[in-house]
């Protein structure tokens, strides 16, 4: 069988069919005696797969991992010119593998190159046909069946299987575990997934660590069902291996209390600065392979790094040019043929990807709220169609209702828990307790160099020892520089917290930009009522005014607008479903904004106060009445005619023409 070497690895067709054709072309230029054990090993091919028991199906119903390869344990390690998989090896690989293992007769050798013994067909051959090939001694014969036996055995030694809560038991590649096995990644034990959410969920005690397990197993199970159902596709082993990889690496650039650190504490600590988590993800995987030596473990596992940590780093952050040339390809680490690769881990064309799936099953399940999303579900009907000259994950149309849900969903989890009005007063507490301790906290980088809390980014040898447990070391500190830091910190422990005042929402198109947040609570300070009498004079500094987005995913657009779908009848061809095809009852907007005002003051006066501070507010803005407007500032809502519920449900006017309405429909009655 002749093996074509491709940039994404060894290409192959099936072992059968290639002894066929091997058997046909080049039956004329081989010795005689050649042509007998080919034919016979086609047959034994042929009868292995007969007698092959079906594979046990998971009882979660997922798809297997994609298969690891061979251990690198010493006693079996075929040496540093070949590739752990032995499927991969063409007939000089076999060669090299005979000399390892003794069997080094130039004839012999010869006649395996004759007949093209690939890696492939080692498992095929039996005594009989090693006989065939010239092994004369029935002792050499055994000895050889001995050594492709441990070929192909499975490493029990490397693979890890894990008990994961949320996916049940779960292998891991040798070359995962290797990666997991660093203190860059053990680091993510310590950094809480929900960030200040577990002050309000007591069940939110997971870390980043976890979720990241899940989402490179994820990974592996959506890439290997499209290689299955798709073998056109072409994807590889070290495609599949890269997949996984970068799911299990995409958060490594978390910082302390997760999305607190890169959404909260850096922006205000370093404003002339753009860093998000997933450029720390890129910097802190490549000094993980670095400073770990795992180049040469990669290439061991038959990756090539040049080509695969390139390939990695862009799932996760993207394309690493900018700014990137419309109509062309972005990517560097695959060609577009295989744009649906960059689809899996962190899906930037519709939102639709693996690292979702991941935390909507884990956040819910220690959140203890009901997740109405089955990825395993979605896994049945991936599939990959071309869209505009490119190769796109889609899944088939009666599965849209299912995905206006997966997205409600997220939508439901940000209402209900992680922008949870404490939980994100907590985050706000504990970035001003790191706002005041930054000047003071040293973290020792590379080459002895001291970095501060905003600036350890900058030298991921300092990042790594940047976590959650950052938080204890300020509360615990005697250092008098440290007292305001940790009177904050104090007040957290003692559920001391500033005090929610209210929310309201801009009307209509109108929103709150950005780079007018710092102005915000200048402009709540300065909306005093006149007619109602305060005891407490409040300024800006005593307001904290959160702007909180809400939407699916792509700000203001519908994500499923941005997803292909496919027919039972044909599945080769994807379509598009516009919303209006799906249901009348789904959502006319996609983003809103929400405005939390806070006071840092907890006293009643204070308080009362800064209630009738932010309706004045409220008032002059524009906003949505508070909900609980009428009650806390009934001196202010009636100042405002659109305020007064004229159009609800039980105010009279409405009454008076539901009575009316009624008397027409039912004369009778009245």
């Amino acid at each position: 069988m002749r093996l074509r070497r491709r940039p994404d690895g060894w290409e192959r067709g099936a072992d059968s069919q290639a002894v066929s054709r091997c058997q046909c072309a080049c039956a004329w230029a081989r010795p005689r005696f050649l042509t007998v054990p080919r034919r016979a090993l086609g047959a034994a091919m042929q009868r292995a797969d007969s007698e092959q028991p079906p594979k046990r199906p998971r009882c979660d119903g997922s798809p297997r991992t994609p298969p690891k390869t061979p251990s690198a344990a010493a006693e079996r390690s075929p040496g540093p010119d070949l590739t752990s998989d032995h499927q991969t090896w063409g007939p000089e690989q076999v060669c090299c593998f005979l000399k390892r293992s003794g069997f080094g007769d130039p004839g012999l050798l010869e006649r395996f190159r004759e007949n093209e013994i690939t890696g492939s067909l080692l498992p095929y051959l039996d005594e009989s046909l090693l006989e065939e090939l010239g092994i004369s001694s029935l002792g050499e014969r055994k000895k050889l069946l001995y050594f492709i036996q441990r070929l192909s055995q499975i490493d029990l030694d490397t693979m890890k299987v894990i008990n994961d809560p949320i996916h049940g038991h779960i292998e891991l590649h040798p070359l995962l575990i290797r990666i997991i096995d660093t203190p860059q990644f053990q680091r993510l034990r310590y950094i809480k997934q929900l960030g200040g959410g577990y002050y309000v969920f007591p069940g939110a005690s997971h870390n980043r660590f976890e979720h990241s397990l899940g989402v490179g197993y994820l990974a592996g199970c959506l890439v290997r069902a499209l290689r299955e159902k798709q073998p056109e596709l072409q994807i590889s082993e070290r495609d599949m291996l890269c997949v996984q990889i970068a799911g299990l690496c995409h958060d490594l650039g978390h910082g302390p209390f997760s999305h607190m650190f890169d959404g909260r504490f850096i922006p205000l600590a370093r404003p002339d600065m753009k860093w998000t988590h997933e450029e720390g993800s890129v910097k802190m995987f490549e000094h993980l392979v670095n400073s770990n030596g795992l180049r040469a473990v990669m290439e061991h596992y038959g990756l090539i790094p040049e080509e695969d940590i390139c390939f990695i780093k862009e799932q996760i952050m993207g394309p690493l040019e900018t700014p990137v040339k419309e109509f062309s390809w972005p990517y560097k680490g695959r060609p577009k043929e295989k744009s649906f690769l960059y689809e899996i881990v962190a899906n930037k064309r519709n939102g639709i990807d693996v690292d979702k799936w991941d935390y909507f099953a884990r956040d819910c399940h220690h959140l203890g709220i009901h997740n109405n999303f089955d990825h395993k579900r979605f896994l049945k009907f991936a599939r990959v169609c071309e869209v505009d000259n490119r190769k796109h994950i889609c899944t088939r149309e009666k599965e849209v209702g299912n995905l206006y849900d997966m997205f409600h969903t997220r939508n439901c989890l940000h209402r209900r828990a992680y922008q949870h009005k404490v939980g994100n007063i907590i985050d706000t507490m504990i970035t001003d307790a790191f706002l005041q301790a930054d000047p003071y906290i040293e973290i020792t980088g590379a080459e002895g160099k001291k970095y501060h809390i905003s600036t350890a980014i900058d030298d991921m040898e300092a990042f790594t020892k940047l976590t959650d447990n950052i938080f204890l070391e300020i509360l615990y500190s005697t250092d008098p520089k440290l007292d305001a830091a940790r009177k904050i910190l104090k007040k957290i422990e003692y559920r001391n917290l500033y005090k929610y005042v209210g929310e309201t929402q801009p009307v209509g198109q109108t929103k709150i930009k950005r780079e007018s947040y710092e102005c915000l609570p200048k402009e709540v300070a300065s909306a005093k009522p006149k007619d109602v009498l305060l005891e407490a004079e409040l300024k800006a500094e005593d307001f904290i005014v959160d702007v909180i987005n809400m939407d699916y995913g792509m700000e203001d657009k519908n994500p499923i607008d941005h997803v292909r779908f496919y027919c039972k009848s044909d599945p080769s061809k994807a379509i598009m479903i516009t919303k209006n095809q799906v249901s009348q009852l789904l959502p006319e907007k996609f983003a809103e904004q929400l405005i939390r005002v806070y006071c840092k003051k907890t006293d009643a006066k204070s308080l009362f106060a800064a209630r009738q501070h932010f309706v004045q507010w409220c008032l002059v803005r524009n906003f949505t009445k508070p909900q609980d407007g009428d009650v806390v500032a009934p001196l202010i809502t009636p100042l405002k005619k659109e305020w007064n519920c004229t159009d609800s449900a039980q105010s009279p006017a409405r009454i008076r023409e539901a009575s009316r309405l009624r008397v027409r429909l039912f004369p009778d009655d009245s």
